[in-house]
């Protein structure tokens, strides 16, 4: 047998597995493709073959399957870069281990906010993503949830980030519609300007402060340095990861940093960026007392952040990854870890 019929034969396999698995339409599958490389009536065998077996999938397994494709669209794993100072932010405003049914809706709130906003973002930048080779898989998975399906996860997890917001107290009801602007808006700022790397921050930067007023019921200050820090250290890690977009940003005329700076003068941005971020979270100590433990964990970020500069060049980006969501991701939990303890020694 051939090569060109082997590989028709493998397609053939393997369209019947994803359509028997994961419910994807004829058109999802390039049929184009598929003609090329097999005969019409072996594809036309194979798409029967997968209508008559579709019944065999139960429903549970395919709205399960529904539902990891939608983690994997968003990105949840992510949720580590705002999740540990939203925590840290209760620890201090509670002064030691907030009360349990608190802190659970204002994680509850935190996975809601930034579940509608990546799934709103994934909806209205898809007609860019396409075009990207970094985030096109992002438009099959789309395919595979369904558009329908997208929107009402989105708008379901806004209706649940307002519901555990309100179960907080009543300022926290009364600002959550503020922080779904920031958050919904972001996916847009590309469109007109330079610095959705700082909007993104601010994005990220309301979790220390939503998690504050969760638990206080009021607005201070020092919820605002931790989040200027968050802000800072957000826009320098998304302009690193904004570098690798260049071309496709040029191409597609959408803003960035990288894009209006070049690469170089643009990570040397990112580093001074850091450098700020660090000294606001000394500035944070004197706002709420925290000691030699928090201390400890400061002089680690700053040591990381370093480390993570070093890995990026102008003319090397293969690191990538590992300095923004390795490094990153141990940053924002050693932190955490560091203030709660020292939370629990000195208080």
């Amino acid at each position: 047998m051939n090569c060109r019929a082997e590989s028709g034969k493998y397609i053939c396999k393997l369209f019947h597995k994803c359509y028997h698995t994961c419910r994807i339409t004829v058109t999802d599958i390039q049929i184009k493709l598929l003609l090329s490389i097999t005969k019409p009536s072996k594809l036309i065998f194979a798409m029967k073959r997968a209508k008559t077996e579709e019944n065999c999938v139960k429903p549970e397994q395919s709205m399960l399957l529904r539902f990891c494709t939608i983690f994997k669209l968003i990105k949840f794993s992510h949720t580590i870069f705002s999740f540990p100072f939203a925590v840290m932010s209760a620890f201090i405003a509670a002064g030691g281990m907030p009360e349990i049914r608190k802190l659970l809706l204002i994680i509850g709130a935190l996975v809601m906010a930034r579940s509608c906003a990546m799934s709103f973002n994934r909806l209205v930048d898809a007609k860019y993503d396409i075009h990207n080779p970094r985030t096109a898989y992002r438009i099959q998975l789309q395919d595979m949830i369904g558009k329908t399906n997208l929107w009402f996860f989105t708008i379901s997890c806004t209706i649940l980030f307002i519901v555990c917001a309100g179960m907080l107290n009543r300022l926290s009801l009364i600002i959550s519609p503020l922080a779904l602007m920031v958050i919904f808006g972001y996916s847009y700022t590309k469109r007109f300007t330079n610095f959705s790397h700082i909007v993104l921050g601010l994005s990220l930067s309301l979790s220390p402060i939503g998690a504050w007023i969760g638990i206080t019921g009021r607005i201070d200050a020092a919820p605002f340095v931790l989040a200027f820090a968050v802000l800072l250290w957000t826009a320098g890690f998304d302009i690193i990861y904004a570098c690798q977009d260049l071309q496709h940003d040029i191409k597609t005329k959408l803003h960035s940093i990288p894009k209006m700076m070049g690469i170089k003068n643009s990570l040397i941005l990112s580093s001074v960026l850091h450098f700020f971020v660090v000294i606001t979270l000394f500035v944070f100590m004197y706002f709420t007392n925290l000691k030699y433990v928090y201390l400890g964990g400061v002089v680690f970020v700053g040591l990381m952040l370093i480390y993570e500069h070093t890995l990026i060049k102008p003319h090397d980006l293969s690191k990538i990854n590992l300095a923004f969501f390795t490094v990153n991701g141990i940053i924002s939990m050693i932190l955490m870890v560091a203030t709660i303890v020292d939370i629990s020694i000195f208080r």
